[in-house]
């Protein structure tokens, strides 16, 4: 029940069981359904859902990027307004409350659930891409133009694509240890909407929010099983084949069924300690054999560069380098947003006891400050390498179009080749599994109406669809198709947390005048 005794909610009240399952409202039956509609229908006309996506693709890049943009704008001007406003101090939980995780456990879940595979993928490629073909109007590959790239790479990374993951992460939290309500989406809305959200409007929204976390995690798994495909390709010739990356998928879905079953505390937080430890041993050794002051002072210029950056890169008006606005910026919000309401709500999650503003102030800074280091010392240290000799693998790779080989071949390029690339492809791996299973928990919550111990048999169902999800994706267009799922299902929640703003800020707000405990 709530901690505001004025709040009584009905959800998962009229809960019906059926094979197993704890079905509290319809969407569960509609999501399920929906997915494996489509699942089937790609699967069955593979060629034709190929063309459509890639339609669908440059319609929604072209059309909406100034939506996509200009709400992402407004989601961190809402951070930095928490951050200095008395609704910042409000504790998530009550005055009482105190955190259920160490904060080294708390940022090592944040880090694997929140930014996971993508930062393996990209954490060299992207770099390379922006220094030889720079945003802004920028020409010429020297050291300005790695500078202006590695800021554009960072961008991508940094304060804007956490900033969503906050609104979402603060809103449930809010309204789950605040309020008493159930750990989903609609009761971010509650301040705003009261108990019209125990209705249609609620249904509809938790329906979308499953959507856009499956796409958007069947995007990022995708793309993990391209990279592993490839490390496994180049370490002992393994034919990087739409059949291996198939079996990649099925094989590391069944890895991440064992995590979801163990619950948590045993699964979860266990694997995102481990792989925190190992990403900071693979980034020790490259700043160690790499061009250490090099990466020390890249970091801190890189770092100037994006925060004077952020205006111009952050305007869609009048841009003239549309390669890098829609084919990254647009998509990768889309990305962002999509994975909003599972990293959102599995960070509100975790997050029990701490203030708003440690929360928001620790979402913003600390991930940004991670991935400047991190993309310098791997991206920094391919761009140096091709600046000092005028070739690189890693160049190649990515003119190649062939992202998924380019930390590969930075690797090969460093003692130990054989070694730390293995360790690569573990990292990958955990990363895959701790994203599907940390999403499979979060689908399940809010299927099941917010509790938190709904049978294991629907953990396993969502966390073996993610996989099909993603299989049906790479068969039906690859990573174009990736793409336009993830856009189809994250457009749609820039409108809702824009509209989650507003009812965050008045239901914080309420708390701070006493109205709320």
């Amino acid at each position: 029940m709530a901690e505001n005794s004025g709040i009584d909610y009905k959800l998962g009240q009229d809960n019906v069981r059926f094979l197993g399952l704890d079905i509290h409202n319809p969407v569960f039956v509609v999501s399920s359904l929906t997915i494996i509609a489509f699942v089937a229908g790609v699967l069955a006309f593979q060629a034709e859902a190929a063309f459509a996506f890639e339609a669908l693709r440059a319609w929604l890049m072209s059309t909406f990027d100034w939506l996509l943009m200009g709400t992402g704008n407004l989601f961190v001007l809402f951070c930095l307004l928490l951050l200095v406003t008395p609704p910042g101090r409000v504790r998530l939980g009550g005055a009482d409350a105190r955190p259920d995780y160490s904060r080294p456990t708390w940022f090592a879940m944040l880090f694997a659930a929140g930014t996971g595979i993508g930062l393996m993928f990209f954490g060299v490629a992207e770099p390379v891409e922006h220094f030889l073909q720079p945003p802004l109007g920028f020409d010429g590959a020297d050291t300005a133009a790695a500078r202006l790239g590695m800021a554009a790479a960072i961008y991508h990374w940094g304060v804007h694509g956490w900033a969503m993951y906050a609104v979402v992460a603060v809103a449930i939290a809010f309204a789950s240890y605040n309020l008493g309500l159930p750990l989903a989406l609609r009761s971010a809305f509650y301040p705003l909407m009261g108990n019209a959200v125990w209705g249609r409007f609620g249904h509809g929204l938790d329906t979308l929010s499953v959507f856009a976390t499956l796409f958007g995690l069947a995007t990022s798994l995708g793309l993990g099983a391209k990279q592993l495909a490839g490390g496994l390709a180049r370490l002992w010739g393994t034919p990087a084949t739409d059949t291996t990356q198939v079996l990649l998928i099925v094989g590391i879905t069944g890895m991440a069924l064992a995590s979801v079953i163990s619950g948590m505390d045993k699964g979860i937080k266990r694997l995102s300690e481990a792989n925190l430890l190992v990403a900071l041993l693979l980034l020790a050794f490259v700043l160690t054999v790499g061009p250490t002051l090099a990466i020390a002072a890249g970091a801190v210029t890189s770092l100037g560069r994006y925060l004077a950056s952020i205006g111009p890169l952050s305007n869609w008006v009048g841009r003239e380098d549309l390669h890098y606005m829609h084919g990254w910026t647009t998509f990768f919000w889309a990305w962002w947003l999509s994975w909003s309401p599972f990293v959102g709500l599995f960070i509100a999650r975790v997050s029990r006891g701490r203030t708003v503003r440690e929360l928001v102030a620790c979402m913003l800074v600390i991930p940004t400050l991670t991935v400047t280091i991190w993309m310098n010392a791997f991206g920094g240290t391919a761009v140096s390498q091709y600046v000092d000799r005028g070739h690189s693998a890693v160049v190649a790779a990515v003119q190649a179009q062939q992202p998924e080989l380019a930390l590969f071949a930075l690797l090969e390029t460093m003692p130990f080749a054989t070694v730390t690339s293995f360790i690569g492809l573990v990292l990958v791996v955990v990363f895959f599994v701790t994203s599907s299973d940390s999403g499979s928990l979060v689908i399940d919550t809010i299927t099941a109406g917010g509790k938190l111990d709904a049978p294991v048999v629907q953990r396993v169902f969502w966390c073996v669809f993610e996989g099909l999800t993603a299989i049906a994706l790479l068969l039906g267009g690859g990573l174009v198709a990736a793409q336009a799922a993830t856009l189809a299902a994250g457009l749609p929640f820039a409108l809702v947390l824009v509209a989650m703003c507003y009812s965050t800020w008045k239901g914080l707000r309420a708390s701070t005048a006493g109205r709320v405990r």
